[in-house]
Order: structure tokens, then C-alpha cells, then sequence
């Protein structure tokens, strides 16, 4: 049997759907706190796997290499960028994960992997610079599926699919914010998914991503921000896939 795993950053990502599953049982694997649970007759894992880039990687290397897994959804809050339509409680789909931040500083300003000319990742004959996409097919049935509860009070206004860019260094500035939105065509930023998805092309594990949009990139007013609503609506989401779409 394969396992779904799925990995958020922090604790009050996941917690709804721990509160929702059955038989939840947990482990501490690489200094992690792993959760074995059911929803919907589908067992899964969860993990927390902290903040950024090399955390992300970190725990999805650890459960791949603990466990069979057929499948890893990464999924928490993200900020959406400002062309994008996308408000607080909004749902974005990643159709693919994109390094923001990962090559060479030029003249003439930032260039990616390809100018350096050497692949993060180069497996099956093909070359990965910063730039992976989700499970085929998977996004859009995700997208449809979704459909369902975008009606209901208190829940997803909107759902949209796009390109995700992972930073490690949020933009704090409009000027940053428009800047990464038009040089990779994106709808929402993180500081995690491209290291889950690079992680995934090295292993041939097929990977989707939600984010609840918890606030406008570039707008540091966190009173304007709104964590929980986007943390629950991603999580109501996430059951939504696994009863609906796994």
C-alpha cells in the first residue's frame, strides 16, 4: 500500500484535519513529529515540516524514505500576488513550482539556474533548472472538484489555478512583489513548495499544492492578513481532495 502524505509548515495548518481524521497515531521520525491518520477511508501522513526551503526538503526526503508514498500534497497558507485576483480566503492551485530566488545576480539583474548552466536536478534525460510542475492532470481535477464547496458559507470565494514562485526571502514591497509576479507569470508565493517539488522529481512522486491566500504579497500590514480563515479554507479544501479526488 501507498501512502498520501501531506505536509504543511506549521501545526495550525494541519490541525483541522487531524480534528477531522480517525485513528490518528504518531510517530518521531528524524526529529519530526510524523501523524498516521484515516479520513474517508484514505490513510495518510502528516507533517509539520517547518519554515522554508531545506525544512520542506528535509521532511519530504525522510517520509520517502520511510514510507511507501504514491502521492505528497503540500499545502498551508501563501500570499497571492497583487494582478493575480485572488483575495484572503481564496484558494490558489500550483500548476507548476518555480525557484524565485535560485541563480546568479547579473549586470543586468537576477538570471536563473540556466545562466550558471549546471541543472538542480537531471534525471530520465531531462534537465530541471528552477522550474517543476505538479502531477498531470491532478490540478485540474482538484480544480473542478473544488467546485462543490466554493458556495458555502464561510468557505472558498474562489478557487484559481497558476504558477507558484518559492522564496526564501518573502517580498516586502509592491515594487518586489510585481516584479517576481510578472518574470514567472505567478499567482501566489511560499518559502516551501519548489523544494517539495524538487525533492518529488527526484524520487518520481507525483506532487500537488493548494494555498489559502492569507494576505496580498508586498503588503506588510498584518492586520489586513488572515491566517486562520486561509489556514482553514486549505484544510477543508485538502479533505475535500482526499474524499473527492485521491
Amino acid at each position: 500500500m501507498k501512502f498520501l502524505a501531506l505536509l504543511s509548515s506549521m501545526p495550525f495548518e494541519s490541525d483541522t484535519i487531524l480534528d477531522c481524521s480517525k485513528h490518528v497515531r504518531t510517530d518521531i521520525i528524524a526529529g519530526k513529529q510524523v501523524y498516521k491518520a484515516k479520513f474517508a477511508g484514505v490513510e495518510f501522513l502528516i507533517c509539520n515540516t517547518g519554515i522554508g526551503k531545506v525544512n520542506a526538503a528535509h521532511s519530504a526526503t525522510f517520509l520517502i524514505e520511510n514510507f511507501p508514498i504514491g502521492l505528497i500534497i503540500n499545502f498551508g497558507i501563501g500570499g497571492a500576488y497583487p494582478g493575480s485576483g485572488l483575495q484572503t480566503g481564496n484558494l490558489a492551485i500550483s500548476s507548476k513550482e518555480i525557484y524565485g530566488d535560485e541563480g546568479v545576480i547579473t549586470s543586468t539583474g537576477w538570471d536563473g539556474m540556466k545562466e550558471i548552466g549546471i541543472p538542480l536536478v537531471q534525471t530520465g534525460g531531462k534537465k530541471y533548472f528552477n522550474e517543476y510542475r505538479m502531477a498531470p492532470g491532478l490540478a485540474g481535477k482538484t480544480r473542478a472538484s473544488l467546485k462543490r464547496i466554493t458556495h458555502h458559507a464561510g468557505l472558498i470565494t474562489k478557487v484559481k489555478p497558476g504558477n507558484f514562485v518559492t522564496v526564501s526571502a518573502v517580498s516586502g514591497s509592491h515594487k518586489r512583489a510585481v516584479e517576481l509576479e510578472k518574470r514567472f507569470n505567478a499567482v501566489c508565493e511560499n518559502m516551501e513548495g519548489a523544494a517539495v517539488a524538487h525533492v518529488c522529481t527526484i524520487y518520481k512522486i507525483p506532487m500537488l499544492e493548494l494555498r489559502g491566500i492569507s494576505n496580498i504579497v508586498g503588503i506588510r500590514d498584518k492586520a489586513k492578513w488572515d491566517l486562520t480563515l486561509a489556514s482553514e479554507n486549505c484544510q477543508r479544501a485538502a479533505l475535500e481532495v482526499i474524499k473527492n479526488v485521491i
